[in-house]
């Protein structure tokens, strides 16, 4: 006989005390409604009783052992559960109903470790999956664990009362200078973009729009820059360029020389004697960077959970969002269009889940060009529906120069902020120096009527 059979983890007693209580008293069962479901008792004899206890309760009936058995037997399951002396029973393995939500949590806590082992289980057998692809089996893993811990970590119902205080003191912090900082999320580094903003926030999905050759990656490796050299750690998911090609960029910027004196071999010996303090800028940034080709939502969400695990992550960028892929697992996806949809959506759930601002890239459609004026629009966005409803953020790069040659706002980039989920519109004016690939601080902002232009 084999002594090491192991039985799953179970609290008879618990689950005994989480129905005595609901028949006992009228109000019981509100108390742990939304904290347990059916398949969190062990035994299926409970479940079966939980799940017709949810139906009466549902219908606004009393619970108790007459309304419990009648149910039971209208659907025949009245002997299944040991008829009425089995309800009388429970009804006797308690004397009040006032720890029911005690009794509730500890048959949570159980049922979480059955799911855990479970998962386990389901973990193990992806490992011997050798015909699907590995990127999406680690997503799939990380996704068993994941249901475990949310199912376990339900959010409820909080007070008002609960949420003053901590609301009151964060006022009152953002009113005082020592303490405002903290608040006012991941600074970009440029002023007058800050200050609409008031920086980069946690779980906000961020998108950086504009039509080619305006100065998308070299605005998102200077504000990568900007804030790795305040010791954030940066994630630069790259689908357009090798990383090679990026910290060149890096270094032309860095450098303040024309980016075709690199490429050619121009640099001059000054040039060679200030390499040096760059080359120590970046050894001390942790900016960390992949340039895998073809990069698919599961790949990309599995990457992050990583970096953000073995080195920290407060700020992902990804280069640029029509470039990637939802994954070659998801069949119900029928056109480019939905695919869109669901790899921004997946994208905000991630700024979510790591709690950090998501920067996505996006190219703007050939519509721009076609119209007397050529400030961007929401409606400019490829695919756009998605992408505007899913986003916090949108800013849309304009640089007059790019279309008029004789105007004088020559190198100046105008930043419109045209959506803003926790605050006003509005537009930055940068300037940009395009052959060193950097972008500069002027400090003027405007406020949203002028985008009207």
């Amino acid at each position: 006989m084999n002594d090491d059979i192991r039985i799953p983890p179970h609290n008879l007693s618990a689950e005994k005390s989480v129905l005595g209580s609901i028949m006992i008293e009228k109000n019981a069962i509100i108390k742990i409604a939304d904290l347990i479901d059916p398949d969190d008792f062990y035994f299926d004899t409970h479940a079966l009783i939980y799940k017709v206890m949810l139906d009466l309760f549902a219908r606004r009936s009393p619970i108790d052992i007459l309304t419990l058995a009648s149910a039971l037997k209208d659907i025949n399951q009245i002997d299944t559960v040991g008829g009425e002396e089995y309800l009388k029973e429970l009804c006797n393995e308690v004397l009040t109903a006032s720890h029911i939500y005690q009794y509730g949590l500890l048959v949570k806590q159980k049922s979480t470790l059955r799911k855990l082992g479970s998962a386990g289980a389901n973990i193990t057998a992806l490992g011997y999956k050798e015909d699907e692809d590995v990127d999406e089996l680690v997503d799939k893993a990380e996704q068993e664990l994941f249901k475990v811990s949310h199912a376990f970590m339900r959010n409820r119902f909080v007070p008002i009362k609960d949420i003053l205080a901590s609301t009151y003191e964060k006022i009152s912090e953002l009113h005082d200078p020592e303490t405002a900082e903290k608040y006012k999320g991941l600074q970009t580094g440029y002023k007058g973009l800050d200050r609409i903003l008031t920086g980069l926030q946690p779980s906000d999905l961020v998108i950086l729009a504009a039509r080619p050759a305006m100065g998308k990656t070299a605005l998102a490796l200077n504000i990568a820059m900007n804030t790795a050299r305040k010791g954030k750690s940066i994630g630069l998911i790259s689908l357009e360029m090798s990383k090679e090609q990026l910290v060149e960029r890096l270094f032309v910027s860095l450098l303040g020389v024309d980016s075709h004196k690199m490429k050619n071999g121009l640099l001059t010996q000054d040039d060679f004697l200030r390499m040096g303090t760059v080359m120590d800028q970046l050894n001390q940034c942790k900016i960390f960077i992949d340039d895998s080709a073809g990069a698919s939502v599961p790949e990309l969400r599995a990457k992050a959970r990583r970096l953000q695990m073995e080195h920290g992550l407060d700020l992902l960028i990804v280069d640029y969002l029509q470039l990637m892929s939802f994954g070659s697992g998801v069949n119900s996806i029928t056109n480019r269009v939905q695919e869109i949809s669901e790899i921004s959506r997946s994208l905000k759930k991630l700024a979510r889940e790591l709690c950090i601002p998501v920067m996505a890239l996006s190219q703007l459609s050939r519509a721009v060009e076609s119209r007397p004026v050529k400030i961007p629009q929401l409606s400019d966005l490829r695919e756009s529906g998605a992408i505007e409803q899913d986003a916090d953020v949108v800013l849309m790069m304009y640089r007059e120069d790019y279309y008029e040659e004789d105007t004088d706002r020559a190198g100046i980039t105008d930043i419109y902020v045209r959506k803003h989920r926790h605050g006003d519109v509005g537009r930055a004016e940068l300037m940009f120096k395009k052959e060193s690939l950097r972008f500069f601080d002027i400090d003027r902002h405007h406020d949203f009527d002028s985008l009207a232009n």
